[in-house]
């Protein structure tokens, strides 16, 4: 179809509204503007298919009207051997075919249903590519023709690890809008727009479901667990696995995601924790901020690493057991830095210690009992609460977390003077 040209107000509208679109769609903050936080995620490497929110389908539910569907790679990248792209395109295909009762058949000649090739800039299909980074593959719905067919951009470097931009991941991205599949606004899905290198099952439980609305579950009920579906911010059940602050930002975190929260912007970025610090765990169990040593400490189990900003501090990950802490303590439940007095604390199971972050000793008479200490933290059916998930303090008040609440605690009058939702700081 052509385009014609647009008169410089409406272009400008346009471009206004497009650009909420994206933001709308990303969860930032709905300007219309090119701010920063916009700027930066149209920076990052994605697929060249246009957003939508979803987990969503194209319009029509295309999808191929059979079950057998063919495929043909018409040319090869030099950045990896021949069997390396062969194993890559064939493990992209078997993650759709795991799931649906669709089955995948290599042609060497003639027309598939599926033409994988690669290519550079215009390159055939009036649909160019934009050189290194940015747009790095696109894909064309299920259809007679050019439907289907699948091309990557010979400007990037691809790999079969996680070094710049792993060939099979985009490829099972690509493979979904082949089959069916537009964009998912889930930040855990494989069809998010944005590339993240990840290990293991690539699809969500949010992209299982799209597929399988199209072609329905594998009839041989193969069992694939798919990666946890990404938690849903104002989920009233919501409950909280650490929180701390980092240089200004509050950190949320939550199974294998965490969101950040800036002062200056209202809605939270949800991430993947391996994305961010491939160094860390999935997930973890307890992180607190040490702003004089411009540190946070994460834990997970019986290990904790220090990050500096976004770099790991070199000699961790440690054990816990390193700040003194009996072997016996196999995890840490939850940590808090109380700036006014030096002192850290760590909460595991029904106690509590303080670390002397000066000394970087434990001090003496700990363990003490959470209930005896913190008194007036009831539950909806008027239990004492007992153990704590997370924890941060601020302007003298510590928020404990447990479950789906958190209790605003007076660090001075050693009295709760507010519960609330475990989410109330994610603006829900």
């Amino acid at each position: 179809m052509p385009v014609g040209l647009l008169g410089k107000s409406q272009s400008s509208d346009v471009m206004t509204e497009k650009i909420r679109a994206m933001q709308s769609f990303f969860k930032l903050e709905v300007t219309g503007k090119l701010d920063d936080n916009t700027v930066e995620i149209m920076k990052k490497a994605r697929c060249g298919v246009p957003d939508v929110a979803g987990y969503s389908l194209f319009p029509g539910n295309l999808k191929w009207e059979k079950t057998l569907v063919t495929f043909r790679i018409t040319n090869y990248t030099p950045d990896l051997k021949k069997k390396d792209v062969d194993s890559a395109i064939h493990n992209a295909l078997k993650v759709w075919s795991n799931v649906t009762p669709l089955k995948f058949k290599k042609l060497h000649t003639g027309t598939a249903d599926i033409m994988i090739g690669f290519g550079r800039l215009e390159h055939g299909d009036h649909n160019p590519f934009d050189g290194p980074e940015g747009l790095l593959a696109h894909a064309y719905p299920p259809g007679p023709g050019i439907g289907g067919d699948t091309h990557f951009d010979e400007d990037e470097r691809w790999t079969k690890d996680s070094n710049a931009y792993n060939l099979f991941l985009v490829a099972a991205h690509e493979f979904g809008h082949a089959l069916g599949m537009d964009h998912s606004n889930d930040p855990g899905s494989l069809m998010f727009p944005v590339y993240t290198y990840a290990r293991g099952f690539p699809l969500s439980e949010d992209d299982v479901k799209g597929i399988q609305e199209l072609y329905g579950p594998n009839p041989d009920h193969k069992k694939v667990k798919p990666k946890p579906e990404a938690p849903k911010k104002c989920d009233p059940e919501l409950s909280i696995d650490a929180v701390t602050e980092l240089r200004g930002e509050l950190l949320i975190f939550k199974d294998s995601y965490f969101w950040r929260l800036h002062p200056q912007f209202t809605e939270p970025a949800l991430s993947i924790i391996q994305v961010t610090w491939p160094q860390l765990p999935k997930k973890i169990n307890a992180a607190y901020e040490n702003p004089e040593k411009d540190i946070i400490i994460v834990f997970s189990g019986i290990r904790m690493w220090a990050l500096n900003g976004y770099n790991l501090v070199p000699g961790y990950p440690k054990y816990i057991h390193t700040l003194g802490l009996p072997k016996s303590i196999r995890k840490i439940d939850a940590a808090v830095y109380i700036s006014d007095t030096g002192k850290t604390l760590l909460f595991t199971d029904e106690e509590y210690w303080s670390y002397d972050e000066q000394s970087s000793t434990m001090d003496h008479g700990y363990p003490r009992s959470i209930v005896d200490d913190f008194p007036g933290m009831q539950e909806r059916d008027g239990d004492e609460v007992d153990e704590v998930d997370a924890a941060t303090y601020k302007n003298g008040y510590l928020y404990l977390y447990h479950e789906n609440l958190q209790y605003e605690y007076s660090y001075n009058r050693r009295k709760v003077v507010r519960i609330m939702r475990a989410n109330e700081m994610l603006n829900c």
